[in-house]
């Protein structure tokens, strides 16, 4: 008997010339593709210290290395690693996490297996480690609320000293959209947000009801919260980060309109001031990519 060579296009076409056939090839090469996919997931993380739980106040994030920084810095890597295991219980195959905070907050010997670990600075641009269209959604961990919410915790956006606030196309926006404006440039969606929950609020706002959130505290003002033991938050962020992977498929990038149309506003001081001077300076950003470009 003859055996049929699978190799063969021809011989391949006899075999699935039948519309049945065809449509079974078709359905076997479609769910081999989509397995193929569901092994790809790869999680960019975007980290800030101020969201974590038990952090309340300025002096644990602003100076490095004291000891209100370093337990600030012990708590941060406790909380990250709940989000690790539940991204890796949920189906990440790789997890990519950058140290945004200014003066840093990782602590190497806290690292938990399953990410590989971004820290030191000035990052270089465009490498390896940098976020790109193959992640197929980006987390905001520790993060705080924009400037001027009554209710945010350590609220702030990029200088709390100077008061700096921003607005991109009209709309006032924090460090979490401006982050999510670069991530839309490459389609990534925001799938998980951590912080207070004038945070989480934020993040419903600009990114839609279907990113997931996980409340760590609740403020009362900027350096007043209502803190929860660490057992109960980060029982949350690992629920939360596995539900997150789940939710990849209904949650879209926060893509907004190019040229942006910019506008700052932050407090300038001088000796000669009787008092810090508001200044506001416009202009116009050509890319989503270019946003925090100085």
């Amino acid at each position: 008997m003859k055996t049929s060579n699978l190799s063969s296009g021809k011989d391949f076409l006899v075999m699935v010339k039948s519309p049945l056939k065809v449509l079974i090839v078709f359905i076997v090469v479609l769910l081999a593709a989509n397995d193929s996919l569901k092994a790809q997931i790869k999680i960019f993380i975007e980290t800030d210290l101020e969201g974590v739980s038990g952090v309340f106040k300025f002096a644990q994030t602003r100076e490095k290395d004291t000891p209100l920084n370093m337990q600030a810095c012990e708590y941060f890597m406790g909380d990250l690693a709940a989000v690790v295991k539940g991204l890796k219980d949920g189906g990440a195959d790789e997890i990519i996490i950058i140290d945004g905070h200014g003066s840093q907050a990782m602590i190497p010997h806290l690292m938990v297996p399953g990410a590989k670990y971004v820290t030191g600075k000035p990052k270089p641009d465009g490498n390896h480690w940098s976020l790109d269209e193959s992640f197929s959604g980006i987390v905001f961990f520790g993060f705080h609320a924009m400037m001027g919410t009554p209710d945010g915790v350590l609220c702030h956006t990029q200088s709390s000293k100077t008061e700096n606030r921003y607005w991109y196309n009209g709309v006032e926006s924090g460090e979490m959209a401006q982050a999510a404006i670069i991530a839309g440039h490459f389609k990534v969606p925001p799938v998980l947000v951590t912080g207070d929950m004038a945070t989480c609020r934020e993040a419903k706002k600009f990114f839609g009801e279907n990113v997931v959130t996980v409340a760590t505290k609740e403020g009362l003002g900027r350096e007043v919260a209502v803190l929860y033991p660490f057992e109960e938050t980060r029982k949350a962020l690992y629920e939360g980060a596995k539900k997150a992977i789940a939710s990849i498929p209904k949650c879209k990038p926060y893509i907004v309109k190019t040229p942006i149309q910019a506008k700052m506003e932050y407090l300038e001081e001088d000796p000669s001031y009787t008092k810090p001077k508001l200044v506001t300076r416009e202009w116009t950003i050509p890319t989503a990519r270019q946003l925090l470009d100085k």
